[in-house]
């Protein structure tokens, strides 16, 4: 169920990445195609997208396996937070990803 919002919210943000890549690609340029700003920013909404989509399945995971170590071994805290900061790790390199390539417009 939580996935469906995962994946909603993510083709949200590719879809207003698009549009505002394609919106000022047509700004630039008033023949008919898109320009090489509205394939980046196509290019980092597929970006965020995909990094947003595999680290929400990766955080659903391994945040359901961490509560229930830690439910049964309470010292074993530590060890199963490193493997949840790790899943989240990959949307903030998503993100990055992302930014980097917005800039470029």
């Amino acid at each position: 169920m939580k996935s469906k919002y995962v994946f909603a919210f993510t083709l949200c943000l590719l879809l207003f990445l698009a549009g505002v890549g394609v919106a000022s690609a047509q700004e630039e340029a008033a023949a008919g195609g898109v320009t090489d700003s509205g394939w980046i920013a196509i290019a980092a909404g597929i970006a965020m997208a995909g990094a947003a989509l595999g680290a929400g399945m990766a955080i659903a995971s391994t945040g359901v396996a961490a509560a229930g170590a830690t439910a049964e071994k309470p010292e074993s805290f530590g060890r199963v937070l490193i493997f949840v900061a790790l899943a989240e790790a990959i949307a903030i390199y998503g993100l990055l990803i992302a930014f980097m390539l917005w800039t470029k417009i």
